[in-house]
């Protein structure tokens, strides 16, 4: 019997990698098992729809989606999939990223996207730890560990990353 996987990590495109590896280094903090795949909305359709269909059969609770320029992918998946969908806006071409946030936050009534900043895959992990906290004390510790840390970096002056 294979073990459930909690978060789904998708984007677009390979070029999305970058950005979207930091939610899955945000979910690896929480010790959260992630899987993490390309399917694109536009250039594999028929994938990204089996994706949406199947996720919750496989033991998927909150999905990743990033994407960027149109960004279709977060939107379309959370049309199918009744799993909470947590879209990263990615910053490409010349609007850097805003046209791909209107994209996400901008869904019609009863197709809920939640979204982060633009390339902000992290707090995309960070927020998915928050949902399955609802229903693990374990991870909602997590959490408050990683709260703890930021807080004593700002009252310690340190000028390192808020990771």
């Amino acid at each position: 019997m294979s073990k459930n996987i909690p978060v789904a990590v998708v984007m677009g495109s390979e070029s999305d990698l970058p950005i979207m590896q930091e939610a899955g280094e945000a979910l690896s903090l929480l010790g959260i098992d992630f899987e993490m795949t390309v399917v694109s909305a536009h250039r594999t359709p028929k994938e990204m729809v089996k994706f949406a269909e199947t996720a919750r059969k496989k033991g998927i609770r909150v999905i990743i989606a990033g994407a960027g320029g149109a960004a279709h992918l977060p939107g379309m998946i959370a049309a199918i999939s009744e799993l909470p969908v947590i879209g990263v806006p990615i910053a490409v071409g010349p609007l850097e990223g805003q046209d791909a946030l209107l994209s996400i936050v901008q869904m019609p009534k009863g197709v809920p996207v939640a979204s982060v900043a633009i390339n902000n895959a992290w707090n995309a992990g960070i927020l998915a730890g928050q949902i399955l906290g609802m229903a693990s004390p374990l991870i909602l510790d997590r959490i408050s560990e990683y709260k703890r840390t930021l807080r004593n970096k700002v009252l310690k002056g340190s000028t390192g990353s808020t990771r």
